[in-house]
């Protein structure tokens, strides 16, 4: 099994997310739905357990899984991915998957602050997550106000800020935080 993809680790106060993929084998889907109910019923058991979504396959052709489960504190959700009954349910998954799980970890910002080809293991502080992020939604905001509002003036007042959030935090997510992340690497990741 493969070791769990730490990215967040602010164990004592934050909610955490795991995301939990599964490619399942052509024909095993009914099996693996039963499974994932079992799975999903112990998981509940554990302290801390905040619930689990589960994105079903388009494909069926590669019937690929994904489970988000949510805990309470980092603390908990360690826990459950290492206790002796998720391995018993893990070993009963293994004829029912073409390849190990994959298990991402995410607590809240820090999947904005991400280096390319680098596996981030603790996130940068909060203050300096803080910093970079207002950073970037300012300089997004003000040139977006000024080439983009002009040309919407003519639209309701709620469907421009629609709009215009919506872009904001696509570009936030796609080409600023990327680009101010990389940028501020020495100052957000000091060796």
């Amino acid at each position: 099994m493969l070791k769990p993809r730490i990215v967040g680790t602010d164990a004592e106060t934050h909610q955490v997310t795991a995301i939990i993929s599964h490619l399942v084998r052509t024909g095993r889907e009914q099996g693996y739905e039963e499974w994932l109910h079992g799975i999903t019923t112990a998981a509940h058991q554990f302290k801390g357990h905040l619930g689990v979504s589960v994105i079903r396959p388009c494909d069926h052709v590669h019937p690929e899984y994904v489970a988000i489960v949510k805990f309470d504190h980092y603390d908990n959700l360690k826990t459950w991915l290492e206790s002796t009954v998720r391995q018993e349910w893990l070993a009963r998954l293994q004829p029912l998957i073409e390849k190990p799980e994959t298990i991402q970890t995410l607590t809240g910002l820090e999947t904005w602050f991400t280096l390319p080809n680098k596996p981030m293991k603790v996130p940068p502080p909060r203050y300096k997550m803080a910093i970079a992020t207002w950073l970037g939604v300012f300089f997004t905001i003000s040139i977006l106000n000024h080439l983009l509002v002009p040309l919407l003036a003519g639209l309701p007042a709620l469907l421009r800020m629609l709009l215009v959030t919506g872009l904001t935090v696509a570009l936030l997510t796609y080409v600023i935080m990327p680009r101010l992340t990389q940028l501020f690497r020495t100052w957000l990741y000091p060796m």
